[in-house]
């Protein structure tokens, strides 16, 4: 009985969205009716209600969307006798019905997020599991490759259970073997140095034949040469806290079929965008979206996939699909759609229990973001989510979702050079009045936002989104049709991490946005000409020019964010309190407190002249660890002595020289899961539209100067070609 009702109440339901989104009406009507719905959602954000008061605030939202694809559809499309119009006018109308079909998966993934999984702890009365924990390796520095091996190995997890593997690529047999003697040389070296890292931090190191199938395959070597039950994957530069372990391993203690336990991904430094637009510290960064709303979303519908690192997965299922999936240079989705569609389940953990970095340039950021398009491209074409054998349907859809949102370069370049056609040819790809633009477009674009805001304000400033798109769309768009053309033709490249940008300059990628610039200015000056040659079509033209003016503002912005700022660190310093002693001058230990930490060094507060230390230096740290460590004393040397207050503030360079010191370093940096918590909860404030708005804005007219003052400091003749 109560399916039956539930099934008339849904097609009630659906029977009067139809009606108000088909019904033809006056634009009057339209607008007042649009009016409405609008103030009505707004009057449901501004209460903050829950519930089914947010599901309303979306079906009114729908119902405005449906509207305007329905006017999109039916009423201005260009005739398609005419196609000079008609061709560029269908272009743009597919970009934007993918924008509204995109829009639709993501209410699908997230309208009903799933709380937050509460820790469980393993049984007393049951033997731990057996844990291998890889790391796998290609090219990483060796101070990296250390801070995370250390930290993983200070896991808060019995010491005879669990073992970290370090899974070295860029020594290879073949690399060892290399024709050119000075290659080999230096894999050969790299060879020596890392297995006795290994064999000071009590690690396993495994590395093999030679590079095939890339990080997949090296992971499948490391599966090959271990036993343990469950296998934690982490990243060269994600290095877990202590209670990764704890908080992943007990969940697969519910569920025989669980295969994955996946975690956020944590970056203690700014991406690109956020170190050149200096948002780093007060706004969400980038994947909080991702890792805060979209995995919860996923996990929802038991489609929470494998992100490649910050990961715990049985190594039973994988056996199913013979280890780790190697057909696309995206292997961590790829795996996971298989294991899905085979009947294993997933969950998303939603606690930051490792802390990474994220590229430093602009270049690294855009090579990174190539692989990801190209290989859920791959994974689109090689196994199209809707029709994959196994999937339920709501994992079809949010694989869908997944993987054809990688397609925004397409839609994003074609609203960006749009305007151009009306502006520049005077082509009609967009048949309808100003007043009609008005009513319908502005209409959306507006509900848009308030949905957005309602689903992801917490995690995404609005404009945000769209700057992020736009820069990478320049350089992504070739990408994807060089999968389209050849989807086997992608290689595997590893992400640079361990960079610093010694002096302010411009990107080398930095040439097409300036060209992209130049092109919008002389369009708004073609927008000025036609108001004044063609009065009669004043009102068109100024809705276009609005238009063009938007993607102009967008566009300096991006300058700002191809304006490499000098910075000689990866990783940003992380505030503590945390109790210390410190060697003084005449070698007595006196007491202090550390301030705040990074992977380089420590600052150290003391009172006024206890100390007698001085710049330059070496001296030794001491603290209690959280992690049970032989050894406490830490060399460190004096970089700088700075008064503060009543005390003094000691900056300090750490010196390790044993395996125990990079133990020690782990144990301040990563150890407390905790810090990383407070920081992202700091940043993670709804800001609103309008005072979101009002600060890109200010953002934007900011960094379109600095960008324009970079080309003329640093590269006009580079970027112009001379």
């Amino acid at each position: 009985m109560n399916k039956a009702l539930t099934v008339i109440l849904w097609i009630a339901i659906s029977a009067v969205v139809i009606t108000l989104v088909t019904i033809p009406v006056s634009l009057q009507t339209h607008l007042v009716m649009g009016a409405v719905l609008l103030l009505a959602m707004m009057v449901i954000k501004l209460l903050k209600l829950e519930g089914n008061w947010r599901l309303l605030l979306l079906t009114f939202g729908t119902i405005i969307v449906l509207r305007y694809a329905y006017w999109r559809t039916t009423s201005t499309l260009p005739p398609i006798d005419q196609w000079m119009d008609f061709i560029p006018g269908l272009i743009l109308y597919l970009a934007e019905m993918y924008c509204i079909l995109m829009l639709f998966l993501s209410l699908f993934v997230v309208v009903r997020p799933m709380p937050s999984h509460k820790s469980i702890r393993l049984p007393d009365d049951e033997p731990v599991p057996l844990v291998d924990v890889f790391i796998p390796t290609y090219n990483e520095d060796y101070e990296l490759l250390a801070g995370t091996l250390a930290a993983a190995k200070g896991m808060d997890y019995p010491e005879d259970r669990f073992t970290v593997w370090l899974l070295d690529d860029g020594s290879t047999d073949a690399k060892r073997n290399n024709p050119d003697p000075e290659q080999a040389a230096d894999a050969q070296e790299r060879h020596e140095q890392l297995k006795k890292l290994c064999e000071d931090l009590g690690c396993r190191y495994l590395t093999r034949a030679r590079n095939e199938h890339a990080k997949a395959g090296n992971l499948n070597n490391g599966l090959a040469n271990s036993t343990g039950e469950f296998i934690a994957v982490f990243d060269a530069d994600h290095a877990p806290a202590r209670d990764f372990l704890q908080e992943t391993v007990p969940f697969f203690g519910r569920d025989n079929r669980l295969f994955l336990v996946q975690t956020p991904h944590f970056f203690l430094n700014p991406d690109p965008l956020e170190r050149n637009l200096r948002t780093f510290e007060v706004m969400p960064s980038e994947n909080e979206m991702f890792y805060g709303v979209i995995q919860r979303g996923l996990d929802r519908w038991n489609a929470a996939f494998f992100c490649g690192s910050a990961a715990l997965l049985r190594r039973e299922a994988l056996v199913t699909t013979n280890g780790f999936s190697g057909r696309s240079i995206t292997e961590d989705c790829e795996t996971a759609i298989e294991l899905h569609s085979r009947g294993w389940n997933s969950i998303y953990v939603d606690k930051p229990l490792v802390a990474g970095l994220q590229p430093v340039t602009f270049a690294s950021f855009i090579g990174q973001r190539t692989r990801w398009a190209q290989g859920m491209m791959q994974i689109l074409l090689f196994s199209f989510p809707l029709f994959k054998a196994g999937l339920n349907l709501p994992q079809r859809l949010c694989y869908l979702s997944s993987t054809f949102f990688w397609l925004f370069p397409i839609p994003r370049m074609i609203f960006l050079f749009a305007p151009f056609f009306y502006l520049f040819f005077d082509l009609q790809v967009f048949t309808a009045s100003g007043g009609e633009f008005a009513a319908y477009t502005l209409t959306y674009v507006v509900v848009n936002l308030v949905m957005q805001n309602s689903l992801f304000g917490r995690w995404r400033w609005p404009w945000i989104s769209e700057l992020y798109e736009y820069i990478q769309s320049v350089h992504l768009l070739g990408a994807l049709f060089s999968v389209a053309r050849n989807p086997y033709k992608p290689s595997f490249t590893v992400t640079a991490k361990d960079e610093s940008v010694e002096s302010s300059r411009l990107s080398e990628l930095a040439r097409p946005f300036y060209l992209i610039f130049l092109l919008l200015v002389i369009a708004v000056g073609m927008t000025i000409w036609k108001i004044g040659a063609q009065p009669y079509q004043a009102e068109v033209t100024m809705v276009v020019g609005g238009w063009n003016i938007f993607n102009l503002i967008l566009a300096g912005c991006a300058l700002g964010v191809v304006s490499e700022r000098r910075e000689g660190w990866g990783s940003r310093r992380v505030a503590v309190e945390r109790r210390c002693e410190i060697r003084g001058a005449d070698g007595e230990w006196m007491r202090g407190m550390m301030v705040n930490v990074s992977s380089g060094g420590v600052a150290v507060r003391l009172p006024t002249g206890a100390a007698g230390l001085g710049r330059g230096m070496p001296t030794g740290l001491r603290f209690t660890p959280l992690s049970n460590i032989y050894g406490t004393d830490l060399p460190v040397t004096i970089q700088s002595v700075t008064q503060e207050g009543k005390g003094v503030i000691f900056g300090c360079r750490y010196a390790p020289d044993r395996g125990y010191h990079y133990r020690l370093i782990a144990d301040l940096i990563y150890a407390n899961s905790g810090n990383w918590q407070m920081r992202q909860s700091a940043r993670q404030v709804n800001i609103g539209i309008l005072r979101g708005t009002a600060r890109f804005l200010g953002i934007a007219l900011y960094q379109t100067g600095r960008g324009l003052g970079y080309l003329l400091r640093f590269g006009s003749g580079k970027v112009l070609g001379k």
